[in-house]
């Protein structure tokens, strides 16, 4: 049954993506019409895990609401007009910009009814918001039925009225009254009291406490407008970006700034250790000490590096060290979102760091690149890894190793424990790229962490994984330890420019390792759940100190 489950799932995932492909190079699709209602309803049978109970028609799902609101721009739900760009220019207007809480894009208002999303990230980006956004049609749909009487006047229940009488403001309430209001919003919902009182508490704060009623009534307005055609609600693709994707445009413009500083320092022929990682790890491991007056230790404090996560001033402080100490900080204006930070190990001064018995004195240069998304991994690592030009010259760069320390959704452990992936395997095709990972499970022994290795799945969206087909991947001869969406990119532009085109040398070594974000396999775990907090401080530091001991232990040995 669970095998039949997942066949099931894995073809309408396929069948999802080429549609959003063919909407996408088609320029445009109504959400109420046939292709909105196709994408809907692939996305029902595949029925993710995250967005809960998005299949159960009088309930309307919160925390699947919440975890997708907060990828997407603030007022969204006021639009019935959302227009996918490319950078083109919104800047030198005088619209503001909105940049969604939980990523890093910019959204424009352009008017009352339209919203415009600048998508640099490539497909996997262009995806993720079709994605969130079919979800979003799903509920408001709900929400528009719960909400008038099925008549051929769509009468509006009281309880309708009382939201909109909140939602517009029209009256101040007392806090009595706003607790009736309450009632009759988690009756509407289908939701109890306590779960109603708890999402108004997370979705408001001080300066818009009644968020949710807002939200509740423009989802519910807009699908009712779109539902008598009064005005229909439209998704476009710009010409720029159609154009645009699948064409390196960005990642090229990355790649090329990234390299002319490697260039510009004398650093373009020194040995090269690339590390896609956060902006924070590397640098605290290796400045952190002597940022803030630490004494030198063989153990590595972990209540420091809590301590710095909690506390702006402390990441300021070492930030502003470390750059007097060498680190070189690119902030990226490419457009690819991916920020760089360049240290060059022959003056970092390790004495006051864990490495300070290694007695590290080799030259090498360490190039840590933040996340990248999706298939945009490929393009900044195939770009990245190209030969390139200067003063009339064409280098090869001398790569040594390359790591990729990311989060991922564990099926076999906890939230905060590590996995050490000896495979990627593509979701939806055969594609699968094994390699020799140079960490291995002894490197991580800990009394309070779990560490699993075997393969993982790469995975076209993290939102549209489901328990039977997490389930067949685990408990199949695939036996995969999690999922994540950039290792198989990584690896095939890794594999391309190190054993096809020879852009760089064969002999260099690889290092993956992913902490658990969330298990999608258990309820109250997967990512709507909400983050990690200090839970992921640990292990991701100490995958940072792996990878660091095994970069300076191959620069002594050269």
């Amino acid at each position: 049954m669970v095998n039949s489950r997942a066949r099931e799932t894995t073809e309408a995932i396929e069948r999802l993506y080429v549609s959003m492909r063919h909407l996408f190079y088609r320029g445009f699709f109504k959400p109420a019409g046939i292709s909105g209602e196709s994408l809907r309803s692939l996305l029902m049978t595949i029925n993710p895990e995250i967005y809960g109970t998005m299949g159960v028609p009088n309930k309307v799902e919160l925390d699947g609401l919440l975890y997708v609101l907060d990828r997407l721009p603030e007022g969204i739900e006021e639009c019935s007009f959302i227009h996918l760009t490319s950078d083109e220019g919104f800047e030198k207007g005088s619209f503001e910009v909105i940049v969604p809480k939980k990523r890093r894009r910019n959204c424009y208002r352009i008017d009352e009814h339209q919203m415009n999303i600048e998508v640099l990230l490539g497909r996997s980006e262009i995806y993720d918001i079709l994605t969130h956004l079919t979800f979003l049609y799903i509920e408001a749909d709900k929400i528009r039925k719960l909400a008038f009487i099925n008549d051929e006047n769509d009468k509006p229940t009281r309880a309708w009225k009382i939201i909109e009488e909140v939602a517009k403001g029209d009256k101040k309430l007392s806090r009595k009254e706003k607790e009736v209001a309450l009632i009759h919003l988690s009756s509407l919902l289908g939701r109890t009291f306590d779960e109603t009182l708890n999402a108004y508490n997370n979705f408001g704060d001080d300066s818009n406490p009644d968020r949710l009623f807002k939200i509740m009534y423009h989802l519910g307005n807009e699908s009712f407008n779109d539902y008598k055609k009064i005005r229909e609600r439209e998704v476009h693709f710009s010409a720029i970006l159609r154009e645009r994707v699948g064409h390196h445009f960005f990642g090229e413009k990355w790649a090329n700034k990234v390299k002319s500083v490697l260039a510009e320092n004398n650093m373009q022929m020194r040995p090269l250790h690339i590390i896609s990682a956060n902006m924070h790890s590397v640098k605290n491991m290796l400045y952190a000490n002597d940022s803030i007056g630490k004494k030198p230790t063989k153990k590595v404090d972990f209540k420091m590096f809590e301590e710095i996560s909690n506390k702006k001033s402390l990441q300021e402080k070492v930030l502003a060290h470390s750059q007097e100490a060498g680190l070189i900080y690119i902030d990226d204006q490419s457009g690819s979102n991916i920020d760089v930070q360049i240290i060059d190990l022959a003056k970092t001064d390790l004495s006051n760091t864990p490495f300070a018995d290694m007695k590290y004195s080799g030259e090498d240069v360490i190039m840590v690149f933040d996340y990248a998304f999706g298939e945009q991994a490929y393009e900044i690592m195939d770009e990245l890894l190209r030969p390139y030009e200067y003063g009339g010259e064409v280098y090869t760069m001398k790569v040594k190793s390359i790591s990729i320390m990311g989060k991922a959704g564990i099926l076999m452990g906890e939230k905060g424990d590590i996995m050490i992936p000896t495979s990627h395997v593509f979701e939806g095709t055969a594609d699968n790229y094994p390699f020799e990972n140079a960490l291995k499970l002894e490197d991580f022994e800990d009394d309070e962490l779990q560490a699993f290795e075997g393969g993982m799945v790469t995975v076209l969206g993290t939102s549209l994984q489901n328990k039977d087909i997490l389930k067949y991947f685990m408990e199949t001869s695939w036996k995969a330890i999690g999922l994540e969406m950039e290792g198989a990119h990584y690896q095939k532009a890794i594999q391309v420019a190190s054993k096809i085109r020879h852009h760089i040398s064969e002999d260099l070594f690889v290092m993956y390792a992913y902490y658990a974000s969330d298990n999608p396999l258990e309820t109250g775990s997967t990512l709507s759940s909400g983050g990690l907090g200090l839970t992921g401080v640990k292990p991701t530091y100490l995958i940072t100190l792996r990878i660091l001991e095994k970069i300076l232990a191959s620069g002594m040995n050269s």
